[in-house]
């Protein structure tokens, strides 16, 4: 069983910043893709970012593109997610999930192509 965590959302004004962590463990393979998504109440959970193993490609949805940051961290399995000029619209849950790097990565946008998601953080923009 692999088990993912975050940490780090929480309450910030609107133009802050926020850094989430993630962290994945548990099983003997070594390669994830991992993603973020959010959910805002009463909407459905959506793509926000995705890096391969390695680091070398990561994906944004457009609503972030040029505002959040995606990064790996020494240890292949972690992730974290830099988020500079937060909106309100960016107020939601935010979760990290994992696949494994020998999926098609074409599919790295979707719920379904994750096996392994965390608990979510709450991340709250408001003045």
């Amino acid at each position: 069983q692999v088990q993912v965590v975050e940490s780090g959302g929480g309450l910030v004004q609107p133009g802050g910043s926020l850094r989430l962590s993630c962290a994945a463990s548990g099983r003997t393979f070594s390669r994830y893709t991992m993603g973020w998504f959010r959910q805002a109440p009463g909407k459905e959970r959506e793509f926000v970012t995705a890096i391969n193993w390695s680091g070398s490609s990561t994906y944004y949805a457009d609503s972030v593109k040029g505002r959040f940051t995606c990064s790996r961290g020494n240890a292949r399995n972690t992730v974290s997610l830099q988020m500079n000029s937060l909106k309100p619209e960016d107020t939601a849950v935010y979760y990290c999930a994992a696949a494994p790097s020998t999926r098609n990565s074409g599919d790295y946008y979707k719920v379904s192509f994750y096996d392994y998601w965390g608990q979510g953080t709450q991340v709250t923009v408001s003045s």
